[in-house]
């Protein structure tokens, strides 16, 4: 893990040219270090943005806006400077290269927020949420991070932690004075009273599904025969020409992808070459095989007919063979005169016309059903984290076990076990109780500066 006494350095904002780059640096020296940045200046005062010129051995290359945050009162809780300066990568670089020969280390990535951690500045729950509201490409996702980052989940957590807390207490008092008959909790009040808590945790648990989906999106491959329409559904459904559309049939050979905003999920959209039975040259049979990989691992697959043409063997293969996987049929060309019709097939379709737009909107509704299981998506959802999701579900089972534990009248040490097992794992969740292992992987995935 990192060391925590030493003084770190790193450039906060992302790398290329802009109008102001921020270089950071935490630690017990970080004030020292910025004084030797401008040895002719007084000493920064708290809290006060400082205009200064900024270089080594008496050569100045860059002027900034330097502020102190002496500690606990910053980010880290550590002493803070922050320099606002301009932002070329090559005055960026110079300033950290000078901070670095006065005394500052290069920060590893995530260690300013694993310092802010260690320091109580924030949980584990936040901590993470830092990283994902750097990461959110939707507006939908930045809330959920910034909730969890204002501390939501983790207040629900610590309510469900002091319900457990208190059923604990009451627990091991009775094992605590056996002898004199004394029974603080009895074996039905024990099992309603666990079973309540790990109500509490199902309903947290209850929205992890699409929490996830809004933090981790979402893959939809289309899927169909040439030149039924997949290229131009594919550009409709990424709001751009991404895709070459042509008259001429296989005209994608290869994988085409856009990252959309889809009801506040992050949904990769996936064109593929089109699906037949035979290929006409090793170009088009990569690109098939490549379409089926896609298929493979995508979370939705829309399978793009066309309703101005009859349906071939191409169409009724594609159609039996994503049967059982998650799938929406398209009916495209719906602008055009139709050849069939929805019950020709007796299964659901959604009519578009990817060459007017019309039907798209509707489309776009029905993959959000889909993928979430609702119709809507604005609301923000508590839980977001695969961590979290694994350590509250093994919270509410070790609960349920207590609870069936209790109910047989077993022997109350072993229901206090698993109430304590349960705090245990929400500990983990908020970082109170967490393997160095499991801090190391969080915070190795953190962009360096932050």
């Amino acid at each position: 893990m990192f060391s925590p006494s030493d003084t770190i350095v790193a450039i906060a904002t992302p790398a290329g040219r802009g109008g102001i780059g921020v270089i950071r640096i935490s630690g017990p020296s970080a004030h020292e270090v910025a004084r030797v940045l401008a040895p002719d200046r007084p000493p920064l005062q708290p809290r006060h943005a400082t205009l200064m010129d900024l270089g080594r051995d008496r050569t100045a290359f860059d002027r900034a806006v330097v502020t102190f945050f002496p500690a606990p009162h910053s980010y880290t809780g550590e002493d803070v400077v922050e320099i606002s300066a301009h932002g070329s990568p090559v005055v960026l670089q110079s300033i950290v290269d000078s901070a670095m020969r006065s005394g500052a280390r290069l920060a590893e990535p995530g260690e300013f927020t694993f310092r802010a951690y260690l320091h109580g500045r924030m949980d584990l729950v936040q901590a993470e949420a830092v990283r994902d509201l750097v990461d959110a490409v939707t507006p939908l996702q930045a809330r959920a991070a910034f909730d969890q980052l204002e501390g939501t989940l983790t207040a629900r957590i610590r309510e469900i932690d002091a319900a457990l807390f208190e059923l604990s207490a009451r627990l091991e008092a009775s094992l605590d004075f056996p002898e004199e008959g004394y029974h603080f909790i009895e074996p039905g009040s024990a099992e309603e009273d666990i079973l309540a808590v790990a109500g509490r945790i199902e309903v947290l648990l209850g929205d992890a599904r699409r929490g996830r989906l809004v933090r981790e999106g979402a893959q939809v491959v289309i899927l169909g025969r040439p030149n039924s329409g997949k290229s131009s559904l594919f550009n409709q459904l990424a709001g751009s020409g991404r895709a070459i559309v042509t008259d001429i049939p296989g005209t994608t050979r290869d994988l085409v992808t856009e990252v959309v905003d889809l009801e506040g999920m992050a949904i990769t959209i996936v064109d593929t070459a089109g699906l037949h039975q035979a290929p006409s040259d090793a170009v088009e049979r990569e690109g098939i095989s490549r379409a089926r990989a896609a298929e493979e691992v995508a979370d939705l697959a829309l399978i793009v007919l066309d309703h101005s043409r009859p349906l071939n063997d191409d169409d009724e293969t594609l159609i039996a063979s994503t049967r059982k996987r998650a799938r929406l049929l398209v009916a495209n060309k719906s602008d055009l005169p139709e050849i069939w019709s929805a019950e020709t097939l007796g299964l659901d379709v959604q009519e578009v016309s990817a060459a007017t737009g019309e039907g798209v909107c509707a489309l776009r509704a029905a993959i959000a059903t889909a993928l979430s299981g609702t119709e809507r998506l604005h609301d923000t959802p508590a839980i977001t984290n695969a961590r979290h999701v694994d350590l509250l579900t093994s919270a509410r089972a070790v609960l349920l076990r207590g609870a069936a534990a209790a109910a047989e009248h077993t022997a109350e040490e072993f229901v206090a076990a698993d109430v304590a097992e349960a705090r245990r794992l929400l500990e983990e969740v908020t970082g109170a109780r967490a393997p160095d292992d499991v801090l190391q992987e969080i915070f190795a995935k953190f962009c360096i500066g932050k």
